[in-house]
């Protein structure tokens, strides 16, 4: 009986043997590949082109070990290494990545946004580009993804994505929160939606989405107008989207700024005072979202600091603490006649974002009050 090592030929009938179950598909693996190598910068054709944007947060942070769910270090790991970490991904769309920042999104600044919009304008404006997913940290995720909304000019899809679980953890939430990003930024569904937010098998409106728990990862919730769909089975579904304007349809224009005005947000609260309304109009605040209690009701001592605030120039937009609700002009206060504006539906937060952009187009109390109507 003949014997055969591995660098010995192997009979002819067992190689005809071989390479027939290789064609009809039984035998795969390293073989195969090695046969027919691919690329990975060779892109598939047929998947859509994603490019995915690194800006750190928990979904790039890291945890002494796999429990420390809290006490974690966020953007230690970069993008391309997030993106390696999930070789699905290869599966579902052409991915390019980019480190646009490695931050802890508490600290993201304005003119990060400003950075990340006019990149995302570019990108978008490639015809190689289908999607763009931007990871993020969940903390100020809302307002990036708002701010975004109103200055990406092109209804191709932008996903806004996080974890609420470091990267390292048991469970971690952020490989599927991206797998699923990626797989509704390439998405023909996905399209003219304005820009969306992925967490938890959930599509969120940027406008709308906001973070309602300090750690679970179903934290983020569009808890009064809904989420807009699913993504479940490597399919999309969309059950609704929003009516107000967003992105390409805005009319921010934010090419030639280098610079936002300035807004604070004043909280309101029983007993409060005026001490921090003034500091922020001393440092030279152009607007003041002020977020009442209730019906964003103003307190008796608030209304004349506000008012003189008014009549130095600076903006005021009555928001509320609540979180939910329309902010009802001439309600708790009469905003006709102190000159002031409603945030509508916006809370305080995202208010700021559109207050400032709309302050780069204009100073008029009665413009401002139509883009929150509008927007």
């Amino acid at each position: 009986m003949q014997s055969h090592t591995l660098n010995a030929p192997f009979p002819a009938c067992i190689r005809r043997l071989f390479f027939t179950l290789l064609l009809s598909g039984a035998v795969t693996s390293v073989v195969a590949q090695e046969l027919q190598p691919v690329s990975a910068e060779s892109p598939t054709q047929g998947l859509p082109n994603v490019t995915v944007l690194g800006t750190g947060g928990t979904i790039a942070g890291t945890g002494a070990n796999r429990t420390a769910m809290v006490g974690y270090k966020a953007a230690t790991v970069a993008i391309d290494t997030l993106i390696a970490s999930i070789p699905e991904l290869n599966k579902v769309a052409n991915i390019k990545t980019e480190q646009i920042f490695q931050v802890a999104s508490e600290s993201m600044t304005v003119d990060q946004w400003l950075k990340l919009a006019k990149r995302v304008n570019v990108l978008l404006a490639q015809p190689h580009v289908d999607g763009i997913v931007i990871t993020h940290g969940t903390d100020t995720i809302e307002e990036t993804a708002y701010f975004l909304d109103l200055t990406v000019k092109s209804h191709k899809p932008v996903v806004m994505v996080g974890a609420m679980r470091p990267s390292n953890a048991l469970s971690a939430d952020g490989p599927l929160n991206l797998y699923n990003a990626v797989l509704l930024a390439g998405s023909k569904e996905a399209i003219g939606k304005g820009v969306l937010v992925a967490l938890n098998d959930q599509i969120n409106a940027a406008r709308d989405v906001t973070k309602t728990n300090t750690s679970t990862t179903d934290a983020f919730k569009s808890t009064e107008l809904g989420v807009l769909g699913y993504v479940q089975g490597r399919k999309v579904y969309f059950y609704r989207q929003s009516t107000r304007k967003n992105t390409l349809d805005t009319e921010f224009d934010i090419s030639n700024l280098a610079v936002l005005p300035r807004v604070d947000i004043v909280y309101g609260y029983a007993d409060m005072d005026s001490a921090a309304l003034d500091g922020q109009v001393a440092a030279g605040a152009k607007g003041i979202i002020h977020a009442g209690v209730g019906n964003g009701s103003v307190a008796a001592q608030m209304k004349v600091p506000l008012l003189a605030a008014r009549k130095k120039g600076v903006i005021i937009v009555r928001a509320s603490r609540v979180g939910q609700g329309i902010v009802a002009r001439n309600g708790e206060a009469s905003d006709d006649a102190l000159d002031f504006v409603v945030a509508d539906t916006l809370n305080a937060q995202k208010a700021r974002v559109l207050l400032m952009l709309g302050l780069t187009r204009t100073t008029s109390p009665q413009e401002i009050q139509r883009m929150f109507y509008t927007y």
